[in-house]
């Protein structure tokens, strides 16, 4: 069914503009960006390909947060999506990483515990394979940059001490909040992501950087070490 064919108040646009965005599904606020299908599917059935669309790593993950991962090639799958609407979905995904990145640069983390949260289930949930990453912070825990660091096999990650503190030294960081997934969809802390907190802990308090926290994300969840007593 083509816009057209809906009544007014289904529309996606009249709907939006007469109840808010929050009233309107994840295939109809793609089908805005969207506008238009293409002969034989209609912009509706477009963006519930787009939503089925496995993520970038191949994970299968489909669903807003499958896309947030999604690249370039990844949208050429659907068929009718040219390079102009995969340049404006790239764009929004981006936007939508940058805006929860800014409030970690105006804010300490401490205050904006969620935040942090959305932030790394933006950057890491949808994974297929484990990555480490670092969120590098200045003396009133602000964001200063993020790394990925470390990538591993669906089970296991192996992570350098001696690579970490030299960039948090690089970026001057007065602090530092660890993270990473579990693809297996549990966020429970294994004994191996204990002891490795602590060995990180103990390496980077030589160059007098404090580890705030350790992030463990999965899709839909994340666990915060710190809040477990485990930092």
């Amino acid at each position: 069914m083509s816009m057209k064919d809906l009544p007014p108040d289904a529309r996606p646009r009249e709907k939006l503009l007469a109840r808010g965005a929050a009233a309107l599904s994840d295939a109809e606020l793609l089908a805005l960006l969207l506008r238009t299908g293409t002969a034989g599917k209609g912009v509706l059935h477009m963006a519930q390909e787009l939503l089925e669309l496995p993520s970038a790593t191949g994970s299968g993950v489909g669903g807003v947060a499958g896309l947030l991962n999604a690249t370039a090639a990844d949208l050429q799958r659907i068929k009718g999506l040219g390079p102009a609407k995969r340049a404006e979905l790239l764009a929004v995904m981006e936007l939508a990483r940058r805006a929860l990145a800014q409030r970690l640069q105006e804010r300490t983390v401490l205050d904006s515990p969620q935040a942090m949260r959305d932030y790394w289930q933006l950057h890491l949930a949808a994974r297929s394979h484990e990555v480490f990453a670092v969120l590098f912070l200045d003396a009133q825990y602000r964001m200063l940059a993020m790394e990925e660091l470390f990538r591993g096999t669906l089970t296991q990650t192996s992570v350098y001490p001696r690579e970490v503190v030299l960039r948090a030294l690089h970026h001057q960081a007065s602090a530092v909040v660890l993270a990473h997934n579990h693809p297996s969809g549990s966020v429970q802390p294994s004994r191996a992501d204990e002891m490795l907190t602590q060995t990180l802990k103990s390496a980077l308090a030589l160059v007098d950087v404090r580890v705030v926290d350790h992030i463990i994300v999965a899709q839909g969840q994340a666990l915060s070490m710190a809040e477990r007593g485990l930092v």
